[in-house]
């Protein structure tokens, strides 16, 4: 026994004596006499963990039980040992040695040479486990919970805080006596009888452990070793060693620490002490949380691996999904989050709530892609969830952004290369009523830099804890099994070789992240303050008779009901007139009274925060407002020019707003909301000709038609915007970056001088996204030397898009791109 324990003999019992003053145990069995001990043979008891206070609890019930006492020596063969116990774990130094330098207790070796040497010994080793505060699913306390029993060996500091915090709740479990002479038999030698004895206790503990706290989950613990054997990864450390010139162990500790950089740190203790937090802190800021579909994920999660994609819409999303699941009682998600989030203590805390962290670019450490690669596959192929965001950081604008083909990419590469467990993509969808970060977005579209997130960042937010922000919705869209999809892709995917993969693999990724898009998309939420953002926000000055925005909130919910957008969206449950009082309860808009009926207006400070919120579901209604864009200002159209409209302009608003219908399903789609619009009478239909007529201009209906269109109008601007710029250039002319940047610059001035006054509409990531998309699309091609060439095709929809936009906007584009030309 080391020395630490051999203090002068009024320590002991004094510090048995304090301990115990706090202390209060849970013994088992209940019967000690149900053990077996046999009187005769001596006993040594075994502890797991080297800790003075599981010493003198073991002390103090063995004592009090009337057991053999493990605080008096052990007498074996006439021989008086030093004491009755030993530590299973050696207490070890930072570079993982034992301090004395033996791997095996001492003790433990002397009374196996003893029983080696004389076949008339034997001893009864009785394995004692203590847990400090059990399992964390049981505590309801925050701090209790993330001091409670881990798998983790726990440093002196931590085990002195889980005595103060779960001293009332030891639990001590006697295991039934394990006779050294049976391990003997078949002629073992000292050595092998003691990594086998050692090897019995270790399987012995982990099995009770396990039974009271759970699996070992930890990532640091038992994969970051199996990311490094990896031969990718080898492949890259002697790569790495040879293009840096540095030694192959300078190389290999550079991968160490690449990969404990990304590894999570999982802990059942912090993940249940953030499931209590945020039970307290969703009561303080949300209503309530309303979750839609999640059988679907209950039926599939039984032997597939599943990949969480949400939107991402707030840092509140990382820590809501994973709560849900929690919730309904499925293994929470391992998140990739980026690497700006790993933080002083947040950073930790996200680590060991399952978080692993990723660098937003790779380029230029090919090592560390390597790593992040292999991590990620290790994963994957090991069955744990994931949870990542397809859109790579969070909208500003409130629309779905265009998905990014990182970790997408990395995930279909891994599959290709292990897929003995099929992996289905898991679409979520989760909407907002108000938004903690509403002013930082607003600052950002406005121009001002990104903000870096900072613990102090964090610690300011918890002043809009005592803010109300109305229910989150959360709908799961419908699963993409990944086999599935390559087999549509690519037919014989699985049978081809590593190096022909690379030449469809990119595709592949590339389309999937647009239908996972669609389908988020598809199972949109629609509730209260989207409805009044739409119907508030397309009036002049965001103000309406409350009559009359009954009746817009009235027409946007029969479109939602009769002409439903996808199987997966969700309408509101709500009539108009709760709606209009929820928002202003939420104090989103306000009312005026007046003698000729009260008015509704949106609040002056809440006016640009709408647009978000209307731009969440625009996609929605995105074909019904077109139609009333055509209507309202052309009057009369012949169904065939109106199709043909449509199928212009849905195909440049397609991949912007990820619209669910091909081409050759839009038709039917139309006429559904036709159907809609002319049984609410915001259109006509002659019945000779088939001509759509819109209402005559002084009815109230005609007004409806025409806010109705509004809510689309900004986004058409902006692509009649850029294809004005193109078509006054003409093509080969400007290069991608030089069209972006006239567009940003030239709607910056557009808002300034004719009141563009939606806060996304000059965001330089908008038009960014909408040039790549026209890219993508083939509307657009790039040369060698970067410029931009288009044909015809590109300019037709320009004319439908004349055909949907006012007098006075057509007017006001072509005045300022002219302008911008001639600067």
């Amino acid at each position: 026994m080391r020395k630490v324990f051999k203090v002068s003999n009024w320590f002991i019992p004094l510090a048995r004596r304090l301990l115990y003053a706090w202390v209060r145990t849970s013994v088992f069995p209940e019967n000690l006499q149900a053990l077996g001990l046999d009187p005769a043979i001596p006993v040594c008891y075994v502890l797991q963990d080297r800790h003075l206070s599981n010493l003198l609890v073991l002390f103090e019930e063995s004592r009090r039980a009337g057991l053999p006492r493990a605080d008096v020596p052990m007498v074996l063969g006439g021989q008086r040992l030093h004491s009755s116990f030993f530590f299973l774990n050696r207490d070890r130094s930072l570079n993982g040695r034992a301090r004395d330098g033996r791997n095996y207790s001492a003790l433990l070796a002397s009374l196996i040479r003893q029983t080696v040497a004389d076949p008339t010994l034997d001893v009864q080793l009785v394995p004692v486990l203590i847990l400090w505060g059990r399992s964390p699913d049981t505590q309801d306390s925050v701090l209790k919970a993330l001091f409670s029993e881990t798998w983790r060996p726990p440093g002196a500091w931590r085990q002195l805080l889980a005595i103060l915090l779960h001293g009332r709740n030891v639990l001590v479990r006697y295991n039934a006596p394990i006779l050294l002479r049976n391990l003997l038999q078949g002629g073992l030698d000292e050595e092998q009888a003691l990594r086998k004895l050692s090897r019995i206790l270790r399987v012995h503990f982990r099995r009770q452990r396990q039974m009271a706290i759970g699996p070992d989950l930890s990532h640091r613990n038992t994969q970051v070793d199996a990311v490094l054997a990896g031969e990718q990864v080898r492949a890259a450390i002697r790569s790495e060693a040879e293009t840096q010139g540095i030694p192959l162990g300078e190389a290999q500790a550079r991968a160490v620490n690449f990969a404990l950089e990304i590894a999570s740190d999982y802990s059942y203790g912090v993940l249940r002490a953030l499931e209590l937090f945020l039970s307290w802190l969703w009561t303080r800021l949300y209503d309530g949380i309303q979750l839609h579909h999640f059988d679907v994920v209950t039926r599939i999660a039984s032997g597939h691996e599943i990949v969480y994609v949400p939107c991402h819409r707030s840092h509140i999303d990382y820590l809501l999904l994973s709560y849900i699941i929690v919730r309904q009682g499925l293994t929470p998600p391992h998140i990739a989050a980026g690497a700006n989030l790993n933080l002083p203590i947040v950073g930790s805390l996200l680590r060991r709530g399952g978080a692993f962290f990723l660098r937003r670019s790779f380029k230029g450490e090919p090592l560390y892609a390597a790593v992040f690669h292999e991590y990620l596959h290790l994963m994957l192929a090991r069955g744990f969830p994931i949870e990542y965001f397809i859109e790579g950081g969070r909208s500003r604008s409130g629309r779905m952004l265009t998905p990014k083909a990182g970790i997408l990419g990395m995930t279909v590469q891994s599959f290709i290369r292990e897929h003995a467990r099929p992996l289905v993509f898991v679409p979520v969808y989760i909407g907002y009523e108000k938004l903690m970060e509403g002013r930082t977005y607003l600052g950002e579209l406005a121009g001002k830099p990104k903000q870096g997130e900072s613990l102090l960042g964090i610690l300011k937010s918890v002043r809009n804890i005592k803010r109300v922000f109305g229910q989150v919705h959360v709908n799961i869209g419908e699963p993409l099994p990944l086999a599935g999809f390559l087999d549509a892709h690519h037919p014989g995917w699985n049978e081809e070789g590593a190096a022909r993969q690379s030449l469809w693999a990119r595709a592949a990724t590339r389309n999937a992240a647009a239908e996972l898009a669609k389908r988020i998309n598809e199972a949109a939420v629609l509730n209260p303050i989207n409805l009044i953002a739409l119907a508030l926000l397309a009036t002049p000055k965001h103000t309406a008779d409350e009559h009359a925005l009954l009746r817009m909130i009235e027409h946007y919910q029969a479109l939602a009901r009769e002409a439903p957008y996808a199987p997966t969206t969700i309408a509101c449950g709500l009539a108009a007139q709760p709606i209009v009082a929820y928002a202003e309860r939420l104090a989103v808009v306000e009312r005026f009274a007046d003698p000729l009926g009260d008015l509704i207006r949106v609040c002056e400070e809440q006016a640009p925060l709408l647009a978000y919120f209307r731009n969440n579901v625009l996609h929605l209604f995105a074909l019904p407002a077109v139609l009333a864009c055509l209507l309202s200002h052309n009057r009369r159209l012949d169904g065939a020019r109106v199709a043909k409209a449509v199928s212009g302009i849905c195909a440049l608003m397609r991949a912007e707003l990820f619209l669910r219908w091909p081409l050759d399903e839009l038709a039917t789609a139309t006429e559904e909301v036709i159907g809609v619009l002319v049984r609410r009478g915001l259109l006509g239909r002659s019945n000779v000709s088939g001509m759509l007529v819109a209402p005559e201009p002084i009815s109230q209906e005609f007004a409806e038609l025409h806010l109705l269109g509004e809510t689309i109008r900004p986004l058409l601007e902006r692509h009649f915007l850029t294809l004005s710029l193109l078509q006054r250039h003409g093509t080969g002319q400007l290069t991608r970056q030089a069209l972006e940047n006239h567009c940003h610059l030239l709607a910056q001035r557009l808002s300034l001088l004719y009141q563009f006054n939606t806060p996304e509409f000059p965001e330089k990531a908008t038009f960014s996204a909408f040039i790549a998309n026209l890219i993508e699309a083939e509307f657009l091609r790039e040369d060698d030397h970067g410029l931009l060439h288009f044909d015809e095709r590109l300019m037709t929809p320009l004319a439908h898009s004349e055909l949907v936009l006012s007098v006075e906007a057509r007017q006001a584009i072509r005045r300022i791109t002219g302008a911008g030309v001639a600067s």
